[in-house]
């Protein structure tokens, strides 16, 4: 069996990823290292959630930053999932309105926890149509690699499910944050067997580097030089 590789530049040679990565890297193809020693305030938490205890309802949400960083070019994005279930992705240009994007990623929340230790986790989703006629976020099968590791196939959601909705309709007042949240059904609550609901909800800066990729760079509320997440959309042809 080949050994398995997790690491945010494994793999990374796609051409359209890697001209999208630039917008991270210095000179020499190595990620920008912040000043500041310590890392952002989003992923600390976020590896925090197997420790918070199941009282906990909208937990560690982050106070103001310290510079402003909501830009009008910026976009909302959420991490969010059951702790024994699958992790879901939800971009949407305002946190009032409906998801623009939404997926079930093939990856359980614990592991993304996990991958989370490196600091750096870079997502990316790559769709293999053969058509011109849909925008990028309007394909529906992607395969999902995450630090340059495979992982699966995931299908864009066309309409939202009730847990799905019911994390919208919660946060629509979050900007950014970490937490756990009440479940859909509190008299199922108990007997749940997937864990309690956890979310994570950032800024990111959309960059477009044609109509077949784009990324996200997750702003870090602690005004560190350089996003810790990463997400990227390619389309081959």
């Amino acid at each position: 069996m080949p050994p398995i590789h997790s690491s945010p530049y494994y793999q990374m040679n796609n051409p359209a990823i890697l001209s999208l990565l630039r917008h991270t890297t210095t000179g020499t193809g190595e990620p920008k290292r912040s000043k500041s020693s310590s890392t952002g305030g989003l992923l600390k938490i976020f590896k925090l959630f197997p420790m918070l205890t199941s009282g906990c309802k909208m937990v560690a949400l982050l106070g103001r930053p310290r510079k402003p960083l909501l830009k009008d070019s910026a976009t909302t994005g959420t991490i969010f999932g059951f702790r024994k279930g699958r992790v879901c992705l939800a971009i949407q240009e305002d946190p009032h309105c409906l998801p623009m994007f939404v997926i079930e990623l093939p990856m359980l929340t614990t592991a993304l926890q996990k991958e989370m230790a490196s600091d750096i986790v870079r997502i990316a989703l790559e769709s293999e149509t053969k058509t011109h006629k849909k925008k990028l976020l309007e394909e529906f099968v992607w395969a999902v690699y995450c630090n340059g590791r495979k992982i699966g196939y995931s299908i864009r959601r066309k309409h939202l499910s009730d847990d799905e909705l019911h994390v919208v309709q919660l946060l629509r007042g979050v900007s950014m944050g970490a937490g756990v949240l009440p479940s859909p059904n509190e008299k199922e609550a108990s007997a749940c067997t997937d864990g309690e609901l956890t979310y994570m909800r950032a800024r990111f800066e959309r960059v477009a580097g044609s109509k077949d990729s784009e990324a996200f760079y997750m702003i870090n509320p602690e005004g560190a030089a350089g996003p810790e997440l990463s997400i990227f959309f390619v389309r081959n042809h």
